[in-house]
């Protein structure tokens, strides 16, 4: 078994196959896309849920539903994948970067607020390393100016805060990514939900092409043979994509949700090792969690202050590394750092606090198989924190 191959020990083959025997047809139980919606619906009690081919895709089809277009602007962190800024800039709307709180890592709802203008449309919320923000003032602030909530849940799937609320429910719409190096995976994939029947229709309509026979809850677009078969029938109702899920991806995320607890379970297991590890750490910062909140680390995030001590951030990474760590993921640039963003001049905002987070950020993998796997990683931590004298 190869080192990744444990994450598909459940239904994955065996749906994989049952696809090809059907010959990409729905078979006896239906369509892979239809029971993985179902599913997806079920666990995190939301009305609708839309499968698509990215968690890229599924912003961009739901930013559109909510009215996004080139006079609008959007909210979104600056702190955050480059998805975040591409898909407010795919509708024509303009990114507006908002700063980063310099415990918690994630949105500043009071830098939030500074930012609002008359152009606002949308607050997309990032729920950025396994933790859930804070929603309470967000919320607060949307209604105050009228705004729609997007939540990216790309890194936070099954995520928690104080009240219980599952991330990715809490506002309109929320958008979920299968990519390789998420939580749950089949290689590549998305999935929105909304509790909000028209906006359902209406993000499913854009991901599917503008067939006019879809529906919230159906992707189904041969619904009436007589009609498909006649000349004169109107197939297309909107200007849509074609971002629909397809049905080997959707085998392979239906699989991966049937056990998406015991997936977030090794992963705070590793999350909580390191933090338990640091908890006087004068190198590392770990990213704050608030009372309450259930983190699901997809990735193990703190600031690193080792520099202060003298002990560069490259060197502590190296160090690390030669102990038998997995190794040091650095924060991406800040959206409006990338020369994509810069040379076009897509958006704007200073963002100061997330500036200095940006430069100092590790992140730690997660994704351990095992205890085994676990301990090698929490042994070179602490090998790297003694080696520089922080234990």
């Amino acid at each position: 078994m190869s080192k990744f191959n444990w994450r598909f020990q459940g239904n994955e083959k065996k749906y994989l196959n049952e696809v090809l025997e059907a010959g990409f047809k729905a078979g006896a139980d239906g369509a892979f896309s239809t029971r993985l919606e179902s599913l997806f619906s079920e666990k995190y009690d939301v009305g609708y849920a839309i499968a698509f081919n990215s968690g890229t895709t599924t912003m961009h089809a739901a930013l559109l539903a909510l009215g996004c277009g080139p006079t609008n602007e959007v909210l979104t962190p600056a702190l955050t994948p480059l998805m975040c800024g591409l898909a407010p800039h795919y509708t024509g709307a303009t990114p507006v970067f908002v700063d980063s709180d310099p415990e918690t890592f994630l949105m500043d709802p009071n830098d939030l607020e500074s930012k609002i203008t008359e152009k606002t449309k949308v607050i997309l919320v990032t729920h950025m390393y396994g933790a859930v923000c804070d929603m309470d003032p967000i919320i607060s602030l949307a209604k105050k100016y009228n705004l729609k909530i997007l939540e990216d849940c790309a890194q936070c799937h099954l995520g928690k805060d104080a009240k219980g609320r599952l991330a990715g429910t809490i506002g309109d719409v929320g958008s979920w990514s299968f990519e390789n190096s998420k939580q749950l995976t089949c290689g590549d994939g998305g999935i929105v939900t909304t509790n909000d029947e028209k906006l359902a229709t209406h993000i499913r309509k854009l991901g599917g092409l503008g067939f006019k026979s879809l529906t919230a809850k159906s992707g189904r677009v041969r619904t009436d043979r007589d009609k498909l078969q006649n000349p004169n029938w109107d197939r297309f109702e909107i200007v849509g994509f074609n971002y629909r899920m397809n049905q080997m991806a959707a085998a392979v995320a239906l699989a991966q949700t049937e056990r998406g607890e015991s997936f977030i379970e090794l992963r705070r297991a590793m999350g909580n090792g390191y933090r338990s590890l640091l908890k006087n750490s004068s190198f590392l910062k770990p990213q704050k969690i608030k009372d309450g909140f259930f983190h699901t680390f997809y990735t193990f995030s703190a600031k690193y202050t080792g520099h202060e001590q003298g002990v560069s951030w490259e060197d502590f990474r190296k160090k690390y590394i030669s102990f038998g760590g997995d190794g040091i993921y650095a924060a991406s640039k800040l959206l409006h750092q990338e020369p994509a963003f810069r040379d076009n001049v897509i958006g704007y905002g200073d963002t100061p606090i997330a500036e200095d987070l940006q430069k100092n950020l590790m992140n730690f993998t997660t994704n351990q198989a095992n205890e085994q796997e676990r301990l090698i990683q929490l042994e070179a931590m602490q090998k790297t924190l003694a080696y520089f004298g922080d234990i």
